[in-house]
């Protein structure tokens, strides 16, 4: 059998902080909350290919908790998918991404980040579905703490391989 593996850096959610985030998930998306927590992702998998060089930058990572304000929910993906959008410059998110992907000899770009709520892979947004999403109360800000380089094998649910705490400034 294909062993096909993505890997990504993400950021999860705080359990605690995420709960109406989480309940919106397990009841629209079940099949993706099934798949992975909520997130922000901080690095695709095309990004990470030379995996030793972006855990050498991880080890070594001295930065601070990362602090994201989002904003309304957001259709995208042709009103298939919905996410919280990111607001403000995200200069905490972008300087934490040229760390952890210092030394590949790529341009590392600006991401938006934001938590996907439906992805239309495994969804599909309705209007009353969005107007439901809409008028549901999702944190404004919520605050980073830990990298996480996690794994998804075929498809299956993603695994946390390692950990890394940023530091408290």
């Amino acid at each position: 059998m294909n062993n096909h593996k993505r890997r990504q850096l993400a950021l999860f959610a705080d359990k605690k902080e995420a709960k109406e985030i989480e309940d919106t998930r397990k009841r629209f998306n079940p099949e993706q909350y099934r798949l992975i927590d909520a997130h922000v992702t901080l690095c695709r998998e095309d990004e990470i290919e030379d995996i030793a060089i972006v855990q050498d930058n991880l080890e070594k990572l001295d930065s601070p908790k990362i602090r994201i304000q989002f904003g309304q929910a957001t259709k995208f993906d042709n009103g298939l998918g919905v996410l919280l959008p990111a607001l403000g410059d995200n200069e905490q998110f972008h300087q934490l991404r040229l760390k952890v992907l210092n030394g590949l000899g790529t341009t590392v770009h600006r991401h938006q980040p934001h938590i996907t709520l439906m992805h239309p892979r495994n969804s599909t947004c309705t209007d009353e579905i969005f107007r439901t999403i809409r008028d549901a109360d999702f944190p404004k800000v919520m605050i980073f703490e830990k990298i996480s380089l996690i794994e998804q094998v075929n498809g299956g649910k993603w695994q946390t391989l390692k950990t890394y705490t940023l530091k408290y400034v």
